[in-house]
């Protein structure tokens, strides 16, 4: 088939143009002709208090990319669309609903009579913090679509509330950007755990470091990564908790030939998440050979195995991750927990996600 993949790429950073960029190049490996057309300009920088872009690629890259998309061009939306009439499948990778006036541009191009079939991927199908508007605008694109595919149960019941196309579910196939060293089950106790991407209410750091203050003492902490809307909360946070001593911040974008180093000397990656959909930092983890501490939310709660190579507790309960972080510390738990962390083998995932994304079609001629 001929696949156009509509979504972000280099130079953007994170972990959704790692992911669509991934995806492009595994539906050319299965045979497909792919492309992806992304953004010369997303949307306006205003829109998100952080770093947009990275100098260097975060994964090799894939080619045909064009970038000729832009949130101030609409006539550029309507050109994409027709520049795709004839195409087999357009992939419209989702995130937020800021990305929708361009997407129903994009299907105007593509015409009401079109044989091009239309799938939207959706990361989040309504962003976390939702409004009544977000929720018509996503419905919008949700129905004229021909279908849709999510990462998690509870997403394809979301997305089923808001449109009658099929809705397909399919686990997010592991991506791990920066590999490194993996460290085997021995090795000294580090007492540090690491949080570490995106820091937004919805990940529950404030909830974490409740946590390890009513928890063990002398655990550290270290925090790597983006702060949305800055510091200063944490900031305050942390002095009224007394951990001054025991948190590390380490505020900004890390780039991937940073992240080895951060996984290096922790003995679990911690993700405190109030809610999610999926999280490829889990994966990450064990690329680096780090076992888990994580809530049960989205799909994290099957990437991780209880008592194998992490631990699970309840989400914004800060008495349960107290709890699991006491269970991870126990005599010889932090050893035998990094003996029980695998190998991240993609390849079969990443074969079912695309057969699944391609079967989308079938079910919408169906």
């Amino acid at each position: 088939m001929r696949i156009a993949v509509i979504g972000p790429a280099h130079p953007y950073k994170g972990g959704v143009a790692q992911y669509t960029t991934e995806l492009a190049r595994r539906l050319g490996a299965a045979g497909h002709e792919a492309c992806i057309e992304s953004w010369s300009h997303q949307y306006p920088a205003a829109l998100y208090p952080g770093q947009l872009t990275v100098t260097e690629p975060e994964l090799p890259l894939f080619a045909p990319t064009h970038r000729r998309l832009s949130w101030r061009r609409p006539d550029s939306w309507f050109r994409c669309g027709r520049r795709l009439r004839g195409v087999d499948l357009v992939v419209l990778v989702m995130v937020n609903s800021v990305q929708v006036p361009a997407y129903l541009g994009i299907l105007a191009g593509l015409g009401r009579r079109r044989d091009t079939r239309v799938v939207a991927q959706c990361h989040n199908v309504l962003p976390h913090e939702k409004s009544a508007l977000d929720v018509a605008l996503v419905r919008a694109v949700l129905s004229r679509v021909d279908g849709v595919v999510v990462h998690s149960v509870s997403q394809g019941e979301q997305a089923a509330a808001l449109t009658a196309r099929p809705v397909t579910v399919e686990h997010m196939s592991p991506l791990v950007v920066a590999a490194g060293g993996r460290r085997g089950a021995g090795g000294p106790i580090r007492s540090r755990l690491l949080f570490f991407g995106m820091v937004r209410p919805y990940k529950g750091l404030d909830v974490l470091l409740r946590a390890l203050a009513a928890g063990p003492d002398g655990i550290g902490l270290r925090v790597a990564g983006e702060f949305w809307g800055g510091t200063a909360e944490t900031d305050r946070l942390i002095a009224g908790l007394g951990l001054g001593d025991r948190v590390e911040l380490r505020s900004g974008y890390v780039d991937s030939s940073a992240v080895p180093e951060l996984f290096a000397d922790v003995d679990a990656l911690v993700l405190p998440y109030r809610s999610a959909t999926a999280s490829l930092n889990a994966f990450l983890a064990f690329e680096h050979g780090v076992p888990v501490i994580a809530t049960r939310v989205g799909t994290i709660e099957h990437d991780v195995t209880d008592g194998v190579d992490g631990v699970l507790c309840e989400p914004d309960d800060v008495d349960s991750l107290r709890a699991a972080i006491e269970r991870f510390y126990r005599e010889g738990e932090p050893a035998r927990l990094r003996a029980g962390v695998g190998s991240v083998d993609s390849g079969p995932a990443w074969d079912r996600y695309c057969a699944a994304l391609v079967a989308t079609v079938d079910a919408a001629d169906a």
